[in-house]
C-alpha cells in the first residue's frame, strides 16, 4: 500500500484531532430502487448497502434524476435512516431535481476491516533525528481504531500540544497486525504558535 502525504498544522495549546478510513480497491455496487426528491436527498437501495457512518460514496446511472449522479463529485452517508437500505445524502437538496425513474448503483470502494489491527504514529524534527518529539498509539488511547465505523482517529489533546515547541517537523502513523505492517499516512506538520492562552 502506498502511504498517503498530508500536512497539517497544529495550533499549539488547541486539540488536534483528524479522522481517516481505509479504502480497499475493491469496488461495491449496490442497486437503487427509489431516490427521493427530498431535502436532505434520500436514496434506498435494493439490498443492505454496510456503508459505514461518514463513508464516501457516488451515485452512478440514475435514470431520471440525472443531477444526482456523480460527475467527480463524491457524497459522504451522513445517518442511517431508517435501515441500512436508506442513504441520506445531507449535502444535497434534491427537491428541484427532475423525478427519479429507474436504476443507478451507489458505489463505494470497500472499507478494509480493522480487526486486530494496532496503530502508532511518531513526530520528530526531522526524519533522521534519532529523537521522537512525540508518540501517539492505540496502546496510549490517542489512536482508536473502529471497526464498526471504520475509522482511524488521532487525538492530541491540548495539553499534549502545548509542550510543543517545534517550528516543522516530520510524522507517519502505521497500521500494524504482528508483524504485518502498513504505512499509512506521512507528511510535514507545521506549529502554528499559541496566541490566547
Amino acid at each position: 500500500m502506498q502511504p498517503a502525504k498530508i500536512n497539517y498544522k497544529i495550533y499549539q495549546g488547541s486539540t488536534f484531532q483528524e479522522t481517516f478510513r481505509w479504502e480497499s480497491e475493491t469496488k461495491v455496487y449496490v442497486p437503487i430502487s427509489a431516490i427521493a426528491k427530498s431535502a436532505p436527498c434520500v436514496v434506498t437501495t435494493t439490498t443492505p448497502h454496510n456503508l459505514p457512518i461518514g463513508w464516501r460514496f457516488r451515485v452512478v446511472g440514475a435514470g431520471g434524476m440525472k443531477e444526482i449522479n456523480s460527475t467527480g463529485e463524491e457524497y459522504h452517508l451522513s445517518t442511517l435512516i431508517p435501515t441500512t437500505t436508506t442513504v441520506e445524502i445531507n449535502q444535497v437538496n434534491s427537491l428541484a431535481y427532475t423525478a427519479y425513474t429507474s436504476g443507478g448503483v451507489v458505489e463505494f470502494n470497500q472499507p478494509v476491516p480493522l480487526t486486530g489491527y494496532a496503530a502508532r504514529m511518531q513526530i520528530r524534527e526531522a526524519v533522521d533525528s534519532p529523537t521522537v518529539i512525540h508518540e501517539a498509539t492505540t496502546q496510549n488511547s490517542q489512536i482508536i481504531l473502529d471497526n464498526t465505523n471504520k475509522t482511524i482517529q488521532i487525538t492530541l489533546l491540548a495539553n499534549v500540544t502545548q509542550a510543543f515547541t517545534f517550528s516543522t517537523a516530520v510524522y507517519s502513523l502505521e497500521l500494524y497486525n504482528g508483524n504485518n505492517v502498513i504505512p499509512f499516512i506521512y507528511g510535514n506538520l507545521t506549529l502554528v504558535q499559541e496566541v490566547t492562552r
